[in-house]
């Protein structure tokens, strides 16, 4: 019996590439995976109090469901079961592919596994869809060639490429606390070098191939991120453009190391790059300033009134759908204590938000005098995180929602521009530190206009209504 004709093992029949895939193999080892896989996440969620585990939830495309029945463990619970999942998943794309070969069919329909429904249609389907090719095909276990050598190649692109982007987020984000330019800019570029090397290795691959990889790999990491309780989703969304741009840009890179043999140049950037990761210098810092100026028609005392605490009414739930996303915003602010200005030993500001207080040391405290001037300033000494994620789960492990944007000063100037109209500047000095800077400027600096926006108009209410 020579090499062609020799059947192949269990092994790879199940999590093999080439081997075909019956009808009978494929329902009766996808059935019994999917049962191990139940009996043992229902005995954990069992174990740790969760209650018993319903199939439905267990079937559902819907990772809320599976959080919610996971209750208070859904958080300790994500990584461990991500890595439980992934050799199955594998199984189950794997066997997909070689069972429309083996029916006669285009393998690339086996990427269909990965759509919510639609891929437990298809996969009835194929249990019962008869084999059409020989049967000397049919126990193949050959040297990949055609559709199934593309197929093998974007699959182990994807997955180097997702490999290199979560190895570096644990090293630069929860091994060295950075989120500096090499993570933003190099490890995208570096996994889409590594799949395009991989897709293009021995034969060079179209161009809507390589962009198909480039998002595919992108769209990996991002749920792994998200699977993983690393990251949410506004955060993924907000940095999908720049990554997938540098991902597309290395997956061209990687295409043309491949065609030029340059596996060795592929290799060396591989070993080099956790060294990058390690002596890169910390994120910017630079201080970056918002203003935001309103007109109101009323005096300058009441408009001081309404700037010290908000007039004492509670800001209304913001109808902006920025807010709705999560961003934090503000809903009341009072002051305790009595300013030096006053004989006082001092007076803090507490700006509270829908994450949390500002605590804010008074600094200046100068309210107008016979319709003239007013300026009240304040250091910032605490802030609450920027936002509350989109996630399945209860917290977000991701530690810029906290650390990144610093606010360090806060003012409002009060000016009398006559005829009963009072002009109100609010200003805020912070820091990002976050590469590129410029890039993620454009979304903080856009979100604390829109927070300034929303107290101004507050104050605007306030005042002219008194």
């Amino acid at each position: 019996m020579n090499e062609l004709e020799r059947a192949p093992g269990w092994l790879a029949r199940v999590a093999g590439v080439t081997a075909r895939v019956s009808p009978r193999t494929y329902a009766v080892t996808g059935f019994a995976l999917m049962a191990v896989k139940y009996v043992v996440e229902a005995a954990v969620l069992y174990a740790v109090g969760a209650g018993l585990y319903s199939p439905i939830a267990f079937l559902s495309p819907l990772l809320t469901i599976r959080a919610n029945a996971a209750g208070n463990a859904a958080d300790v619970l994500a990584l461990p079961y991500l890595l439980w999942t992934l050799p199955f998943a594998w199984v189950g794309v794997s066997m997909t592919v070689r069972r429309f070969r083996d029916a006669g069919l285009p393998g690339f329909f086996g990427l269909v596994f990965f759509l919510p429904v639609v891929n437990f249609l298809v996969m009835l389907g194929l249990c019962a869809l008869p084999s059409r090719a020989a049967a000397s095909e049919r126990t193949a276990v050959g040297p990949l060639s055609g559709e199934d050598r593309v197929i093998y190649a974007a699959l182990t692109g994807v997955a180097a490429g997702t490999a290199v982007g979560m190895a570096s987020v644990v090293v630069a984000v929860y091994g060295l606390g950075d989120y500096g330019g090499a993570l933003f800019l190099g490890a995208p570029l570096m996994m889409g070098t590594v799949s395009g090397f991989l897709l293009n290795v021995g034969e060079r691959r179209s161009g809507l191939a390589n962009i198909g990889v480039a998002v595919v790999t992108c769209g990996a990491l991002g749920g792994l991120m998200l699977l993983t309780a690393m990251e949410g989703a506004i955060c993924i969304a907000m940095a999908a453009p720049i990554g997938l741009l540098l991902t597309s840009m290395g997956v061209f890179l990687g295409r043309a190391l491949a065609v030029a043999e340059g596996g060795r140049m592929v290799r060396l950037m591989g070993v080099g790059w956790p060294a990058v990761l390690l002596i890169e210098p910390p994120a910017g810092g630079s201080v970056r300033e918002v203003e935001s100026v309103v007109e109101i028609h009323a005096a300058p005392e009441a408009v001081w009134d309404a700037v010290v605490g908000f007039g004492g009414v509670e800001l209304p739930p913001p109808p902006e759908w920025f807010f709705q996303l999560g961003i934090a915003y503000p809903v009341r602010a009072r002051i305790e204590g009595v300013p030096r200005e006053l004989g006082g030993e001092g007076a803090t500001r507490y700006c509270e938000f829908s994450t949390g207080p500002f605590v804010e040391p008074i600094e200046t405290w100068s309210p107008p005098v016979n319709g003239g001037a007013g300026h009240l300033a304040f250091s910032v000494t605490k802030s609450p995180p920027t936002m509350k994620e989109w996630s399945v789960y209860s917290h977000v492990h991701a530690p810029h929602l906290e650390g990144v944007l610093k606010s360090k000063h806060g003012e409002f100037v009060i000016e009398p521009l006559g005829n009963g109209v009072t002009r109100l500047t609010g200003r805020t000095w912070y820091t990002f530190e976050m590469d590129p800077e410029p890039y993620w400027g454009v979304f903080s600096d856009a979100a604390i206009h829109a927070i300034h926006a929303r107290v101004l108009r507050h104050i605007q209410g306030v005042a002219e209504a008194g």
